[in-house]
């Protein structure tokens, strides 16, 4: 019944529904509004690591990473050293990419610096959007944009204050993560249940 079910709604074209895990994430948390700092610092570590990777490759791995990054604690990770480094980059449940290790740190304490500037990252972000979700219209996986005119803004104001890996790409793929653009496609049954929650 369950798997009717599934077959029967209409999601996002992006999406391989073969994938159980994959149609969780769409279905729960994708382009769903976020407002809680812990949440917006997991996506943007997630994010950063994906950088010329799958999303879906870094989805399997989310675990792990709540398990080595203290469970996204920012200001843990913030603190972690070069030992820490050395010991992530042992393990192969996340991507052992020395730059993208040493720069989750990094964006960990400039992600602090924002907390104490703006009261709360998620209040920087959602600035560049009015607070306001940017609904869009798509049909197509060709519809999809790589990168939008905000997701340039906010690249270059995190690049200024230090962030790495925060090219616009990546910025645009936390938008649609976090909700701050509603990138379900016209036909996805999610799309309006997205909208109802925060209208």
């Amino acid at each position: 019944m369950v798997e009717n079910s599934r077959e029967l709604k209409c999601r996002c074209p992006w999406l391989d529904e073969s994938k159980a895990d994959y149609v969780q994430y769409h279905d729960k948390e994708w382009g769903v509004p976020v407002h809680d700092d812990a949440t917006m610092f997991e996506f943007l570590i997630l994010e950063s690591a994906q950088a010329g990777l799958s999303w879906y490759t870094v989805l399997k791995k989310r675990e792990n990473y709540r398990k080595l990054f203290a469970n996204f604690d920012v200001q843990a990770v913030a603190k972690f050293d070069d030992d820490k480094v050395e010991q992530l980059l042992l393990n192969p449940g996340i991507i052992r990419n020395r730059l993208k290790v040493k720069s989750a740190i990094s964006n960990a304490q400039h992600f602090i610096e924002i907390q104490k500037e703006f009261g709360s990252f998620c209040k920087y972000l959602w600035a560049f959007v009015d607070n306001k979700p940017v609904v869009n219209s798509f049909d197509a996986l060709s519809d999809y944009p790589a990168t939008s005119e905000i997701s340039d803004k906010i690249s270059k104001d995190l690049k200024k204050r230090g962030f790495k890996f925060v090219g616009s790409t990546i910025v645009y793929a936390h938008m649609q993560a976090a909700g701050l653009v509603n990138d379900h496609s016209k036909s996805c049954y999610r799309r309006q249940e997205v909208i109802d929650g925060y209208d």
